[in-house]
């Protein structure tokens, strides 16, 4: 027998109240509050929403999760980490306010926010892994350093991952800026020579001395460049850029073993709910609303991450009548988790527990 995936029908359009409830439910099913001390450290990893994005999952929905730990420590918080691309959400202090604007403020959630990787992604913790793809996962270090996690995830298409959902919650957002970009990319970023105001500022924030002041711009060198990203959120002009890499397999299976860093650092001390709700094609970074592409399905828990998903692909793809997903992006989304099971982040085998 596969590991417990518990799941409520549910809907966007019914009260918050409801949801939160059915939440909460869930949340319950895995006796997961029960370790938790009264000065531990309790992390809520969510992903607050880009700007004018519509689709993420709503604070209103979690309070009775939180209120239930907010009983058990009075170190809960919520938080994310700072993108890898430039805008709102690439340093702390615009990534707070934006999540206050999405209704994550404290007079509304009541636990304070942290971003866990600092102020423009520098604090991060480097933990071993020693798998195909990843040697070394650099963690944020306000993920690290938590003694329990629950993560929240919101079930949606992605242009790269093909699927986006509690695996890529935990490997991509919990990453810091330097492992976002070793996950993306295999090489380094670029200077737009044109957009460069050569101000020097890259130069200061460069710790492994890789950026050289040339004539009308600044030049990276490959040879010395260790793939930090700092260069890219200090750039006020823009100039410098990512070279992405678009190899679906490569970036899903160090997704993955990232997951399995930060799955493996917690153990029975995390807790996964899966929101399927207001599935659209893109990720909630994508600063727009967007449309649903299929009906809502409901909430689901589990301690296993891989399960979670699986049961909630799976359940997309009943209600769908095929894969959404792939017609979105012709992506084989199904690598992360194949690959996440040889690895031993969890299993592909379920037992969906049905709960009204």
């Amino acid at each position: 027998m596969g590991a417990r995936v518990f799941f409520s029908p549910a809907s966007a359009s019914e009260p918050a109240e409801d949801l939160a409830r059915k939440a909460e439910r869930l949340f319950l099913e895995l006796g997961f509050e029960e370790r938790i001390g009264e000065e531990s450290f309790v992390a809520l990893k969510t992903h607050f929403g880009e700007k004018h994005n519509k689709g993420y999952i709503q604070p209103a929905w979690l309070t009775r999760v939180v209120d239930r730990l907010r009983r058990r420590s009075r170190r809960v918080f919520f938080t994310d980490t700072n993108t890898l691309y430039t805008g709102p959400r690439a340093n702390a202090v615009e990534h707070v306010r934006l999540a206050w604007d999405h209704g994550f403020s404290a007079d509304r959630v009541v636990v304070p926010l942290l971003i866990a990787d600092g102020l423009i992604g520098r604090d991060s913790e480097e933990v071993k892994v020693g798998l195909s793809r990843v040697k070394t996962a650099k963690l944020a270090s306000g993920i690290v350093h938590a003694d329990f996690l629950v993560c929240f995830s919101h079930i949606t298409g992605h242009i790269i991952a093909g699927v986006g959902a509690a695996v890529k919650n935990l490997g991509m957002g919990c990453a810091s800026r330097a492992g976002k970009l070793e996950q993306h990319s295999d090489v380094h970023p670029t200077v737009k020579a044109k957009a460069c105001s050569n101000c020097g500022i890259c130069l200061d924030y460069c710790s492994a001395g890789a950026i050289v002041q040339g004539e009308g711009s600044v030049r990276i060198q490959d040879d010395r460049c260790i793939g930090c990203g700092e260069c890219l959120v200090v750039c006020k002009s823009g100039a410098i850029k990512m070279r992405w890499d678009e190899d679906a397999v490569r970036l899903q299976e160090k997704m993955a073993e990232y997951a399995y860093a930060v799955h493996s650092l917690f153990g029975e001390r995390a807790a996964y709910l899966n929101f399927a709700l207001n599935i659209t094609k893109d990720c909630d970074c994508m600063a727009r609303a967007q449309k649903p592409v299929v009906d809502d399905i409901g909430l689901l828990a589990s301690s296993d991450p891989l399960a979670l998903d699986k049961a909630s692909i799976d359940l997309v793809m009943e209600r769908s009548g095929g894969d959404v997903f792939r017609k979105g992006y012709d992506i084989d989304w199904s690598v992360q988790l194949n690959h996440g099971s040889r690895i031993g982040l969890g299993s592909l085998d379920y037992e969906l527990v049905i709960r009204d």
